[in-house]
C-alpha cells in the first residue's frame, strides 16, 4: 500500500484515522482490527515489589492476549487479580490488570492493585495502559491513580497475500 493510497483515504488527526472505513482499508478485507483504546500513561513508583511474580497463570485468557500481542510479558497477582507488565508497542513498557471478582463489590480494589502494580515499575519511569473507553470503571481507577491521557490507538493485523 502506498502513502498515496492511504492519504486519499482522508486521515487527520480529529478522528477520521480512527474511523472504521479507514481502519478496514488499511487491514484489508481479511484482515483484524483490534478494538480502540484510550492510550494513558504514568510513572512508575519502585521500591520494594508489592505484588508476587505469578508462574501459574498462563492459561488466563488476559494472559494468552498479552502474550500474543507482546513481549517479556510477566504475570504478577494476588487475591485481587492480575497484572501483566510486558513490552509493547515500539518497545514501551505497558501494563495491564483485570480483578478476579468484580461483580463482588470490589470497589477500590483496582485502585489497590494499580498503585500496587506501579511499584514494579522502577521510580519516575514511564509506564503505558491501553484501557477501552467503554469500560468506565477501568478507566476511573487508571486515572484516579495518576495515569494521563495522550491519545488513542487501535491495533491491526493486516492481511497477508
Amino acid at each position: 500500500m502506498t502513502s498515496q493510497a492511504v492519504h486519499a483515504q482522508g486521515p487527520d488527526g480529529f478522528g477520521a484515522s480512527l474511523s472504521p472505513d479507514f481502519l478496514r482499508h488499511l487491514a484489508g478485507p481479511k484482515g483484524w482490527i483490534g478494538v480502540t483504546d484510550a492510550t494513558l500513561t504514568a510513572r512508575g513508583t519502585g521500591g520494594p515489589p508489592r505484588l508476587a511474580e505469578l508462574t501459574d497463570a498462563d492459561d488466563h485468557s488476559r494472559i494468552r492476549y498479552a502474550r500474543e500481542l507482546r513481549t517479556n510479558v510477566k504475570v504478577y497477582g494476588d487475591e485481587r487479580g492480575l497484572v501483566t507488565l510486558a513490552d509493547g508497542l515500539a518497545g514501551r513498557r505497558e501494563l495491564s490488570i483485570e480483578l478476579h471478582h468484580v461483580q463482588d463489590g470490589s470497589q477500590g480494589h483496582g485502585r489497590s492493585l494499580l498503585t500496587d502494580a506501579l511499584s514494579l515499575v522502577p521510580e519516575a519511569a514511564p509506564v503505558f495502559a491501553a484501557v477501552s473507553p467503554g469500560n468506565a470503571r477501568s478507566l476511573r481507577a487508571f486515572l484516579a491513580c495518576g495515569f494521563t491521557p495522550i491519545g488513542s490507538e487501535v491495533l491491526l493485523r493486516p492481511e497477508r497475500g
